[in-house]
């Protein structure tokens, strides 16, 4: 019996199913969740947390406030190594912000173009149809800054990134309509940051993070800390609402369409949902006076 417990407990920690990632530490031993996570080579450690976005749902939209409090977070923070090549500047017009505002925000970065009369490449102000720059002119360049690890472009990462939620989790999320295994991975991992296990033997230039998809260690130090970006709006300088905020903005970034797909499915359904009841009373018009 206490074989079986242990082995539940063990799962339990392991998959972060039926609990979070702190109490699964607590009840088995982070030591022992690594052991085993290391041994197996199934990674993350732990399995993100499962957050309420306003986003989730067949009804879901995006909380313009909360993304402009994550673009802000992006910008003073991770724009310092995470590139945006896939979303121009002028999409910021979505979150609520003037033409002018776009145009003041494009203009604080710097993009290369060229070539002009003298065949010469030049620098100019970003403009609204220009593209989130990269900080490295190539990757190397960014590798060679960042321990070895180029730092990732965040235009998909929230689509990109997530963990397999495993059985029998995945059946309800073909009910529940989930898709936000983005925005919680990337929250646990930016929260997750912890003191490795005693004997566990810590990479030279390695942080650790049971969260971590690529295993229990990785070259980013940890980006956030409380009262790191002060809120324009005087929302609570945290760790925990940095992370929600640049989560969510993120899965913006990644999905900019996501509330007009939304709105296009329910009509679609409400259509076919119609058109059933069409076809069901045709068939019974066609064939009530018809012998079977």
């Amino acid at each position: 019996m206490k074989k079986l417990v242990a082995s539940i407990a063990l799962i339990a920690a392991v998959t972060g199913f039926g609990a979070g990632s702190a109490v699964a530490a607590e009840g088995h031993g982070l030591a022992a969740d690594v052991e085993h996570a290391v041994a197996s080579g199934h990674f993350p450690v732990y399995k993100p947390q499962n957050l309420d976005w306003s986003f989730a749902g067949p009804f879901g939209t995006y909380d313009k406030a909360q993304l402009q409090r994550g673009l802000q977070v992006y910008k003073d923070i991770c724009a310092a190594c995470h590139s945006m090549s896939l979303v121009p500047f002028r999409m910021l017009g979505d979150l609520g912000y003037t033409e002018d505002q776009v145009k003041a925000f494009a203009a604080e970065y710097t993009v290369t173009d060229g070539p002009d009369a003298e065949g010469e490449m030049f620098e100019r102000p970003a403009i609204p149809s220009d593209h989130f720059p990269s900080p490295f002119p190539n990757e190397e360049a960014a590798a060679a800054a960042n321990n070895g690890a180029a730092p990732p472009d965040f235009s998909l990462i929230a689509k990109a990134r997530g963990v397999e939620r495993g059985f029998p989790t995945f059946i309800f999320d073909i009910f529940t309509q989930y898709q936000e295994g983005g925005p919680d991975y990337i929250y646990s991992l930016l929260t997750g940051y912890v003191e490795p296990p005693e004997d566990f033997e810590l990479p030279d230039g390695a942080y650790f993070n049971p969260h971590f998809v690529g295993g229990a260690t990785l070259a980013m130090a940890p980006p956030l800390s409380d009262e790191a970006v002060e809120y324009e709006d005087g929302t609570p300088m945290t760790l925990d609402n940095y992370a929600k905020d640049v989560s969510a903005f993120l899965m913006w970034a990644a999905e900019p369409h996501l509330e007009e797909r939304k709105k296009t499915g329910l009509m679609v359904m409400i259509f076919l949902v119609i058109f059933s009841g069409f076809l069901y009373l045709t068939k019974r018009s066609v064939y009530a006076s018809k012998e079977h």
